[in-house]
């Protein structure tokens, strides 16, 4: 453990409870609270106890690896970083693992060899791995990173049955509409321990900073309305009779269809517009866009939201921003972050490759231009610009909320059923806000209008 670190104590409590359950357990703990930290200390512990030789990390994304390689070095470890080509660690790997399990056969000597291997979900699946991972020694530690990824069926497969010592971690380990998928991840890993901590015990145990919000209502154009007319019709039809909506394939197309207009919407521009044009002395700004386009009416072709963000901040209001994709490639996000700190570049322009770990802490306020129906993704969005940093004492958040339009009595029914659970989040995340009154107020049109008065 590094000398410097003092385990808060939700943190300790959930070291204890997953050496309770028998070396397996799910963390579920709000973003920004210390997952990473948590996991190493559990590794630290097993190494003291056990003297565990193996330690496996997998993360979705490359990023990960590269966050998961600092927070561990920290720890005094040497990771082997196993994503990109093969032969960049394929051999070091066999070489570490052969070492490893030599000393153990000559642990009288009292030499301890330990391997650690940072990897994706992506590199988890491919033979170059698993041909390895075969023959890892029993004391080996796996800890899935983002777990609620690890679900799908196919990463599902790919998880070392040989492997006793099991870590998940997750602000959200259950997936979106896969009730199967969770249940494979919790079989696998072991149940959410406690404590679960959520957003409201990470700001009060000061694991996360307070913040104001600011929700800002946008309205559909005309023509944006009609595609979302329509849309709902063909949602209410393939709601008819349904018992079971999660299974409906046909509906969660258009689920999708209707989410991803609403996102693009139009009027998002005009509303960010009007907010930065009194805010171009602000710096550390994150702006989280939509991966949809935008209904642009007059302009010829349709441009994606991420763009047509970057180039009205960037070339009408002179707000030095970059974009910020998974098509970023990882050495130019490390640049990009250091600009970000350093107020060289006063916001990022980012899509869903910020929604899970990304770890900018010098995010002092935040543009939510698309808001996902998503709970993992609202929570994430949400949690990411709360993580504490020097001279950092309150965040601020805008969050750009489409006003479905008024489209009679035949629909009201369904987008009330529809609009409850995602208005249910707003409201939430409002309560927890210094300025939850201010907020709640404005919340307050859209359950006027739909008569959701009750949340």
């Amino acid at each position: 453990m590094p000398p410097s670190l003092q385990l808060r104590q939700y943190q300790q409590a959930a070291v204890d409870n997953w050496f309770a359950n028998q070396g397996r357990g799910t963390l579920k703990m709000a973003t920004g609270s210390g997952k990473t930290i948590t996991a190493l200390a559990i590794a630290t512990e097993l190494y003291n106890k056990i003297n565990l030789q193996v330690l496996l990390v997998i993360c979705p994304y490359c990023h990960l690896v590269n966050q998961w390689a600092r927070e561990s070095e920290k720890f005094g470890l040497k990771p082997i970083l196993a994503f990109d080509s093969a032969r960049s660690w394929q051999n070091k790997l066999a070489a570490s693992l052969y070492e490893v399990r030599s000393s153990s056969r000559a642990s009288l000597t009292g030499d301890r060899g330990f391997l650690t291997i940072i990897t994706t979900n992506a590199t988890l699946m491919l033979d170059t791995l698993q041909s390895q991972i075969r023959y890892f020694p029993e004391k080996t530690l796996i800890i899935g990173d983002e777990v609620h990824n690890l679900g799908a069926p196919r990463l599902g497969q790919s998880l070392p049955r040989n492997i006793g010592l099991r870590l998940a971690l997750s602000a959200t380990p259950e997936r979106h509409f896969d009730e199967q998928g969770t249940e494979a991840i919790l079989d696998y890993f072991g149940p959410v321990l406690q404590p679960e901590l959520t957003l409201a015990d990470a700001i009060r145990q000061k694991a996360l900073v307070h913040y104001l919000y600011y929700p800002i209502l946008v309205e559909l154009t005309a023509a944006e309305t009609r595609k979302y007319s329509y849309l709902t019709k063909k949602i209410g039809w393939a709601l008819w009779g349904e018992e079971k909506v999660e299974e409906n394939d046909a509906l969660t197309t258009l689920l999708m269809q209707r989410s991803r207009l609403i996102g693009a919407a139009a009027n998002k521009l005009t509303a960010l517009r009007e907010l930065m044009m009194h805010r171009l002395h602000t710096a550390h700004t994150l702006f989280y866009c939509g991966d949809g386009s935008i209904e642009a009416g007059a302009r010829r072709s349709n441009n994606r939201q991420l763009t047509e963000t970057a180039k009205l901040l960037g070339s009408e209001l002179g707000y030095r921003v970059n974009t910020y994709t998974a098509a970023t490639p990882v050495a130019e996000r490390e640049r990009l972050r250091q600009q970000f700190e350093s107020g060289e570049l006063q916001g990022l322009v980012a899509i869903r490759c910020l929604d899970e770990g990304v770890d900018i802490p010098a995010i002092r306020n935040a543009v939510i231009l698309a808001s996902s129906s998503n709970p993992r993704q609202f929570i994430q969005r949400r949690g990411r610009i709360l993580r504490p940093h020097p001279g950092k004492e309150r965040a601020t958040l805008f969050d750009m909320i489409v006003l479905p339009p008024d489209l009679g009595r035949e629909s009201l029914e369904v987008e009330r059923n529809l609009l409850r659970k995602e208005l249910k989040r707003f409201l939430e995340f409002a309560d927890l806000a210094d300025n939850a009154g201010e907020a709640r107020v404005k919340l307050l049109q859209i359950q006027r209008r739909y008569g959701l008065l009750d949340i």
